[in-house]
């Protein structure tokens, strides 16, 4: 479907700033609204007012930590097409435009001629079930985190001369976070055991040579909650595809990963992936034949770690 109207929503803490833009007519008009429900309906009457269908509208946005999640939903639920654009590609968009200065105001303008002229993926939620999944293992992420930082300052404290109040006190809050991480991942555990569908996919996953308790909580989550259409489709939103620097016959780089997608799962993936190379016999051939053409480590374990995203993909779609 064709949209003529294209909507650059650029996300504040405290508000909105949103540029419309004609394609046909060429002509722009913005309006500020605060991030509340509140200011929503107010965006949706003014579009209302400017003649314009919801339906007719190409909302752009770019992710500004948990900001930008309330005005996406709100967008989606009230029919307007939605996207999430990378921050880094559309600074790269803007620079290619000749655009340098960076307001809020440009932003929005820059988010909508992006969405004009690229026609970005639309947005899908998740599931509630995969939403569900994911705030979980956010949360005990961070608290995995916090608790690694207090045994950090714990074991700091043999060579300093320390208070017993300051030691008490790391004591009390280490044991604290344990049964909070306990407590969390029972939490997840219960969570994909009650849902036969997220229950197939971890068991699926945890099939896989290589893949423990934490890959395979975070694929479910990620599995459910977006629709992947290939294996490739997952490496790339991944950041696990090569990317080639080459121009003529005088410039020609190594190739490297693209890093494009989040870096946590990335990270998740890297001890996995080099226990795969060991014990999994289809990442191990891989490895062990790039080895042999005398490629470097890490590009061979970068292989690695894309052959088991692609086989984290199979088990389930297969």
């Amino acid at each position: 479907m064709g949209f003529r109207y294209f909507l650059g929503v650029d996300v504040a803490k405290a508000k909105l700033d949103c540029l419309l833009l004609d394609s046909v007519e060429q002509r722009r008009r913005s309006k500020v609204v605060a991030n509340t429900p509140e200011g929503f309906e107010q965006l949706v009457k003014w579009l209302t007012k400017q003649g314009v269908g919801c339906e007719q509208v190409h909302a752009v946005l770019e992710p500004t930590g948990v900001y930008h999640e309330r005005a996406l939903f709100a967008l989606s639920q009230a029919g307007i097409a939605v996207s999430l654009v990378n921050p880094a590609q559309l600074r790269r968009f803007a620079q290619g435009l000749g655009i340098h200065t960076k307001t809020d105001a440009c932003d929005s303008a820059v988010l909508a001629r992006f969405g004009e002229m690229i026609k970005p993926a639309h947005w899908q939620p998740a599931p509630s079930k995969a939403r569900a999944l994911r705030a979980l293992l956010a949360r005990r992420d961070v608290v995995a985190q916090d608790l690694q930082r207090e045994r950090n300052r714990c074991e700091a404290l043999v060579i300093e001369d320390t208070p017993e109040r300051v030691r008490q006190s790391l004591t009390d809050t280490i044991t604290f976070l344990e049964q909070e991480l306990q407590a969390l991942q029972k939490s997840i555990d219960e969570h994909i055991d009650d849902d036969p569908d997220l229950k197939r996919i971890w068991d699926l996953l945890q099939s896989i040579p290589g893949v423990g308790q934490r890959v395979a909580d975070h694929f479910t989550a990620l599995l459910a909650g977006r629709d992947f259409r290939s294996a490739e489709q997952l490496a790339a939103y991944l950041g696990l595809v090569p990317t080639e620097w080459q121009s003529g016959t005088s410039i020609k780089g190594r190739p490297r990963m693209s890093k494009a997608g989040p870096a946590s799962l990335r990270q998740l993936l890297y001890m996995p992936a080099v226990v795969a190379t060991r014990h999994n016999p289809h990442v191990k051939a891989l490895y062990q034949r790039l080895l042999a053409k005398a490629k470097a480590k890490m590009s061979a374990l970068g292989a690695a770690m894309h052959k088991l995203a692609q086989l984290c993909f199979g088990v389930v779609h297969t």
